[in-house]
């Protein structure tokens, strides 16, 4: 396999790099944290990159074998960390659960649990966890691969009111909407995204942030720490298989999803349905002049909750990021990674996926995993519809399983107009 290197500008920058990392145990935390930021160029000093970075060129522009990976991924890390998406507090290590609240429903179907966990400083953080497993009566037997999942929605709770954030759904109602998931021996755990942190302005103010204020992640890494959170629970429980953790969201959700799949390595499947510019969809093809759609100047503009500040300098300059999205898919592997989109998507530009998925292809195939890469392309809307579970599942039945679904998940869209 040939590999285009175009890093080699980098290589003074990266031992500098290197040598603060070596080094970084001798200082403070928030002594190595500055240290690190000052190895980095600022954005005006960047080079331009019309192309796609590479993945498998390391920090010095010489191409990757795949014994050296792990560093690579953790270098690729520290970069998107850096200009993207700020740096989560590690894990808190003392996630525990106190059940709220079990039933069955749907007819005796589907066994439902709600759980508070707590974790954090004082254990003061915390949220409710709604976990949906096939009950005994149905004959399917565990531990299930889990899907942990994001909701826009919290399950119907008595402070549902006071939370001008949230809306609720009834634990009845999200059991029939997963009700085909947990026939095919999947357990559905899932959380109100706004109580990792309000999706605002004011995001610092709410969730995770006060406990952690000298970190300077934003709301798309707060909502993905809160997905392994709840890992850190399940992992634990006998119902839930450990090495078949799932992470699946839609839209914003999926940008988390993204996220929570390529920095926690317990997913061992990542599934994030339209989640578009700051999601699956390279920056380079999205926005006005790049493909249309919504754009990294629409999110910065519209959502800058989601990344940190740093994103908005490369607005009208994206060629200057010196990563892609195709890197959070490559950082995945060689784990496996679906995506799945609709085609009349307003939110959404099918090039830009498809030029994701073929940047981050040789990573998986350096890896050997080719496989172990998909995406799913269906007729509609912006919407986490039937069809996208029926790909996700369908593809975590033949890679996580070993059950042989006859279908590909390698299949690419006729382009998109003007591309």
């Amino acid at each position: 396999m040939k590999l285009h290197c175009s890093n080699i500008r980098f290589l003074s920058l990266w031992k500098l790099f290197i040598a603060l990392v070596l080094v970084g145990h001798l200082l403070r935390p928030s002594e190595s944290r500055a240290a690190e930021v000052a190895s980095f160029p600022a954005v005006k000093d960047l080079p331009v990159q019309s192309a796609m970075p590479d993945p498998l060129a390391a920090g010095d522009g010489k191409p990757i074998t795949p014994a050296q990976w792990p560093a690579r991924r953790a270098e690729m890390k520290r970069i998107i960390e850096h200009y993207g998406l700020g740096h989560a507090p590690p894990p808190p290590g003392d996630v525990k659960g106190k059940d709220v609240e079990t039933s069955l429903l749907a007819d005796g179907k589907v066994s439902y649990r709600r759980v508070r966990i707590s974790f954090g400083p004082e254990e003061k953080l915390g949220f409710d966890l709604s976990i949906f497993l096939p009950a005994e009566a149905t004959g399917i037997k565990g531990p299930f691969p889990t899907i942990v999942m994001p909701m826009f929605s919290a399950i119907d709770r008595q402070d549902v009111v006071a939370h001008p954030n949230k809306r609720a759904n009834s634990p009845e109602s999200v059991a029939g909407k997963y009700a085909p998931v947990l026939a095919r021996g999947y357990a559905v755990a899932t959380l109100f995204y706004q109580d990792c942190g309000a999706d605002n302005r004011d995001y610092r103010q709410s969730g995770f942030f006060p406990a952690y204020p000298d970190h300077d992640w934003a709301d798309l890494a707060a909502w993905a720490w809160g997905m392994s959170r709840c890992v850190d629970f399940l992992e634990k429980q006998s119902f839930a298989d450990p090495s078949k953790f799932i992470a699946a969201g839609h839209s914003r959700l999926g940008k988390a999803t993204l996220v929570a799949g390529a920095f926690d390595e317990r997913f061992a499947l990542v599934a994030p349905a339209g989640s578009g510019c700051g999601g699956t969809g390279a920056y380079r093809f999205n926005g006005k002049g790049r493909g249309g759609k919504e754009g990294l100047e629409d999110v910065v503009k519209n959502f800058p909750q989601w990344v940190i500040p740093r994103v908005a300098e490369f607005s009208g300059q994206v060629e200057k990021l010196p990563f892609d999205q195709h890197w959070l898919i490559s950082l995945v592997a060689p784990r496996c990674f679906i995506a799945a989109d609709g085609l009349s998507d307003n939110a959404t530009s099918v090039n830009a996926l498809v030029q994701s998925y073929q940047a981050a292809k040789p990573v998986y195939d350096l890896l050997g995993v080719p496989d172990h890469l998909g995406l799913h392309f269906r007729p509609g809307g912006h919407q986490f519809a039937p069809e996208d579970w029926t790909a996700i599942l369908d593809f975590a039945d033949q890679r996580l399983r070993g059950m042989e679904v006859k279908r590909r998940f390698d299949e690419l869209p006729a382009p998109e107009p003007g591309n």
